[in-house]
């Protein structure tokens, strides 16, 4: 065997060194994700360039609470689509929500994100990925969320009796709202679901206790790294564990547990028809994939465990949702610039009263209405984007060519999107790009919803209740306890900030599936009207 020339065996000698094996370890990853820039169909999509090679900087957001902002920030430089990272894509426009949330019933698929919400190691009806299992999970439990079933009965005079309550305490508090409207929310939520199980946390601690377990942990951020890098979750996290906690709530995991399993809810409570319709697995499943797609029709496997999840998701989802709306759109109301529709309303309210038997149902005060859409056009309960994968040309009905599928993958907004990319919208963002639509986007105006000019293309841009068949299964639930809660409140008191509050501490602080304050506070003057000067 001829010998390598001397000049050859140094080079041949050198590549073995560690440096520049070090160099090829970087080096070679770099260049792979240049490569895979380059050829990427999303490569012409707007977005700031960074996020064709790496999704740290969303990343980065995310950990800080600041992903809602931050994609908005996106969308007003780049436009109604936007490239987040190399894989996922940001739309804002009312035509990219109909194709992405309703397409072939009820639009693509979840991704593997919602993994971070499972409960007790179960899928719920929030959580569950394909269509197909949500529908059917969701057939089950639809119709106690039918306003028809809302608006009767004990299930209204549960909500009616809270928001009592919390009129009550408006007299002697000193104005501490975000507690006491989560509270609220949470024993409104409890009633719903296990009357007369039902908790009492405005007047009872040890279910006050219970409601702030669940809603004012920090545990996103630990959440967060556990889902996008495992490995390095189980090497950090017993030191990441004292900055970002992990979640814990036991108390409300007793709660749940130990209620779920009762028997005699009232019938118009989601526990009833949970119990209804139980049913064991069978018994060759192995695993909750296998698990699930054993399901057939609506009395498919549902036991005692999934009561228990469905439970402690709508629980939650209820507490926060609510309560977050209710505190950002008081404060806005009690803002100098908003006091005229402040005004406005408590007119409305004390009017509609004085007509006795003639008074309207407060489900159909056309003010008020239009005080909590704009309220939740301005103030969406979940920020988070709701991502959803492209699916390829299999999935769903196969459409026309005229309908611009291509190759493997779907055209939205105009932009080709390969099977698997992750795609999105926002509320926060579908809410104010299209300025057509919601002229002036940032200002609180509660009129323009009672404006006949454009009321078509406003229904079908407001997306705070999600869109399709997988939108909110609570929306009639949520908007009943808002309106009850503010009619009690406006009509006998007006409201203002403390002196202590500042716009920064009412801030948003991103936590994904909630809205919260900043400063996890918000302080309000109420005055008895008798108190107001005329």
């Amino acid at each position: 065997m001829a010998l390598l020339p001397h000049s050859l065996l140094e080079v041949a000698t050198s590549l073995t060194s560690p440096s520049i094996l070090a160099l090829l370890l970087v080096a070679l990853p770099l260049l792979y994700s240049a490569i895979r820039a380059l050829r990427s169909p999303l490569r012409k999509i707007p977005g700031p360039p960074v996020s064709l090679f790496t999704s740290a900087v969303l990343r980065y957001h995310e950990l800080r609470c600041h992903r809602t902002s931050y994609v908005h920030t996106l969308h007003k430089k780049y436009g109604p689509v936007v490239r987040l990272a190399p894989d996922e894509v940001s739309f804002s426009s009312a035509a990219a929500v109909k194709d992405i949330y309703n397409t072939a019933g009820s639009g693509y698929d979840k991704t593997d994100f919602y993994d971070l919400f499972t409960v007790y190691g179960r899928r719920t009806m929030f959580t569950t990925l394909d269509k197909e299992t949500h529908a059917r999970r969701r057939r089950i439990l639809a119709d106690r969320y039918a306003n028809s079933n809302i608006m009767r009965g004990p299930a209204l005079a549960g909500i009616e009796e809270r928001s009592k309550h919390f009129a009550e305490l408006c007299k002697n508090a000193r104005g501490g709202v975000l507690v006491a409207l989560h509270a609220y929310a949470f024993d409104c939520v409890t009633h719903h679901l296990f009357h007369p199980y039902g908790t009492d946390s405005l007047r009872n601690e040890s279910d006050a206790e219970i409601m702030r377990e669940v809603t004012f942990d920090d545990s996103i951020q630990n959440r967060l790294v556990s889902f996008y890098s495992p490995a390095l979750y189980a090497v950090v996290n017993p030191v990441l564990a004292w900055f970002a906690k992990p979640r814990e709530t036991p108390l409300a995991d007793d709660f749940v547990l130990d209620t779920a399993a009762k028997t005699d809810a009232a019938h118009f409570t989601l526990l009833a028809r949970m119990h209804e319709k139980q049913q064991p697995y069978p018994p060759d499943a192995k695993d909750e994939e296998d698990r699930l797609s054993k399901e057939t029709g609506m009395s498919g496997g549902f036991d005692a465990l999934d009561a228990a999840a469905e439970s402690l998701d709508h629980m939650a989802a209820g507490i926060d949702t609510t309560g977050d709306a209710l505190c950002f759109l008081m404060w806005e109301l009690s803002m100098p610039r908003s006091l005229h529709f402040q005004e406005r309303l408590r007119r409305e309210l004390l009017d509609n009263a004085a007509k006795g038997a003639d008074a309207l149902p407060f489900d159909r005060l056309p003010f008020l209405d239009a005080v909590i859409t704009e309220g939740l056009r301005c103030f969406p309960a979940i920020p988070m984007s709701l991502p959803r994968v492209v699916p390829d040309q299999h999935w769903g009905r196969t459409p026309r060519a005229s309908q611009q599928q291509q190759n493997n993958g779907r055209v939205i907004d105009g932009f080709f999107l390969p099977a698997g990319t992750v795609v999105s919208s926002q509320a926060y963002s579908v809410h104010r790009m299209d300025t057509t639509v919601f002229p002036d986007p940032d200002t609180f105006n509660p009129d323009r919803w009672l404006a006949s000019d454009g009321d078509a293309d406003r229904k079908r841009s407001f997306f705070a209740f999600a869109s399709g068949g997988r939108g909110c299964i609570g929306k009639h639930l949520a908007l009943v306890e808002m309106k009850l809660l503010m009619r009690d409140v406006y009509s006998q008191f007006a409201t203002a900030p403390e002196i202590s509050m500042t716009p920064e501490s009412m801030e948003m602080s991103d936590q994904l599936i909630s809205s919260r304050p900043f400063g996890q506070r918000c302080l309000l003057q109420f005055v008895p009207l008798a108190e107001v000067s005329s």
